[in-house]
């Protein structure tokens, strides 16, 4: 029998000393992989297939790059979930497993499903520019049959109704790869909003599709069969996902006892029932995209669903009910003044979430705000390895770069002060908080906090850093291959007839 082997690979980044990088423990595991693993059939058309999946983050040394070499069966290197700022790594690792007589590459991910990647195709590398459930199974077919297309699900990026696979959870050892053995799941894809910075809307649309209540059920007992202990809903607005309820009973009556996180739209202020249960269902922890106190920013940047004076009902309404609140925040709006955003952490300790993260406000590739900074020559970084939400990027009118990098870091010394987490700490435990919400909410404190002194984004990727290889180790092949050293700027992609439709169908 025909073996094909398959390859499913999620990137790393190269940091800005050019290292890739990796660690020894993750924080959060990526889901595209089990996602595109657990919809790789085990045989196809008489043919027998054999599935490799990697985490480029947490891979502490370098024997997984052999699978990147061809050999007497077919081999197929998917390399998924690749944002703008991943785009260099994963063009490098093609080129890699190209130089290394592998004949089917193809790359996937946000950026190219929104950016135009034509300039790369038609060099022995393929890119999706859609959902995998639209093109995997072609992409399989032609590598068993000797050729892959340049570019697959050109006219329609989503599909209408999620077909999605009951996943398949990761192996214990690569569980144990992560600071806790976690799984993401997504029950639904879209948010319905229009905000001009996010690429959520260009990535899954803006029509909530949910997968039936039962697949999800079963991932979560797969799961808990395999040790997951944590687990993340990384849809984007889990308030807005139309199955929440029965999704969030079965899981009562289960007695499903593996805490979860989810995250939320500030709107979830007006539904204490969906709070409570989430709470009765093991949630532990709400991550919320609160972004700015000035109402005039949010509206600016077209998210109007959020009001500044709901923040603390937030706060109060999931404390109440024992769940723990994430706060992310973006620092460098147009309007921002160094006052401004010192204002704006004032404003936020006194809200007191339990935890904060921030980010440099950063026009993404493909997105509305990044297609309106490129036509007004405001874009001042060539290198897309940077545009990952922690270094500036753009000619702000009053924050100078470096201004604008040590506000970040100054926000995150100051909201993790010493005193301000033990008074947050003493609170949970007034408010009798879950033991691992207590655990979780105290350990990223102190870690973000030392993280922040060290002038490092306390969301970069996990624990204990390790230094193997570098952009160095690579960049020949980039040039050989694609015949550059950094890839210019993309144009975004305009959405086809069939995803306007899709969207048209939004209701707020």
């Amino acid at each position: 029998m025909k073996k094909l082997r398959v390859v499913i690979l999620k990137p790393s980044k190269y940091g800005p000393e050019g290292q890739v990088e990796r660690f020894r423990w993750g924080f959060m595991p990526n889901s595209t992989v089990p996602y595109l693993r657990s919809m790789t059939p085990a045989a196809l058309e008489g043919h027998r297939i054999e599935t490799f999946a990697i985490d480029e983050y947490v891979q502490t040394d370098l024997g997984y790059m052999n699978l990147l070499h061809g050999g007497d069966d077919p081999t197929l290197v998917a390399i998924v979930g690749v944002q703008s700022h991943q785009f260099h790594r994963s063009l490098d690792l093609a080129a890699y497993a190209r130089r290394h007589g592998v004949r089917h590459c193809v790359i996937g991910g946000p950026h190219c499903m929104t950016c135009d990647t034509s300039a790369f195709q038609d060099r022995g590398v393929s890119f999706s520019l859609a959902e995998a459930e639209m093109v995997w199974p072609a992409i399989l077919r032609d590598a068993l049959e000797g050729e892959l297309r340049p570019s697959y699900g050109v006219n329609q990026r989503w599909q209408q109704h999620l077909e999605s696979p009951v996943l398949l959870p990761p192996s214990r050892k690569d569980l144990r790869r992560y600071v806790v053995p976690m799984l993401g799941i997504y029950p639904a894809r879209g948010c319905p909003f229009k905000c001009n910075f996010c690429s959520v809307i260009k990535i899954a649309g803006r029509q909530v599709r949910s997968q039936p209540v039962e697949t999800t059920l079963a991932t979560l007992r797969a799961a808990r069969a395999r040790g997951v202990r944590l687990i993340m809903f990384v849809s984007d607005n889990f308030n807005k996902y139309s199955e929440a309820a029965p999704l969030l009973e079965a899981m009562i009556d289960e007695r499903n006892r593996i805490p979860f996180f989810v995250q939320c739209d500030t709107q979830i202020a007006r539904q204490p029932e969906l709070v409570d249960l989430l709470a009765r269902a093991g949630c532990f922890q709400m991550f919320l995209g609160v972004e700015s106190f000035n109402r005039k920013a949010l509206r600016a940047a077209g998210k109007h669903q959020n009001h500044p004076e709901d923040y603390s009902e937030i706060v109060r309404l999931c404390r109440d009910h024992g769940i723990g609140t994430h706060f992310s925040n973006i620092i460098g709006f147009p309007d921002d003044t160094a006052e401004s955003v010192r204002e704006h952490l004032k404003h936020l300790r006194r809200v007191a979430p339990d935890l904060a993260s921030f980010y440099i406000l950063t026009p993404i590739p493909g997105t509305e705000q990044y297609d309106d900074f490129l036509a007004a020559g405001s874009i001042t970084e060539a290198n897309l390895d940077r545009f990952d939400g922690t270094c500036p990027t753009w000619r702000h009118p009053h924050l100078p770069a470096e201004d604008l990098r040590n506000l970040l870091f100054d926000c995150y010394r100051k909201f993790y002060s010493a005193p301000h987490v033990l008074k947050r700490s003493l609170g949970r435990l007034r408010k009798k908080a879950r033991p691992f919400e207590l655990v979780v909410t105290t350990s990223c404190s102190f870690f973000s906090r030392f993280s922040a002194f060290r002038r490092r984004h306390p969301m970069s990727g996990g624990l204990a850093p390790v230094s193997l290889d570098s952009v160095r180790d690579y960049i020949d092949l980039r040039r050989d291959l694609f015949g550059f050293t950094l890839a210019p700027l993309p144009q975004s992609l305009r959405l086809s007839a069939a995803d306007e439709a899709l969207n048209r169908l939004v209701k707020l």
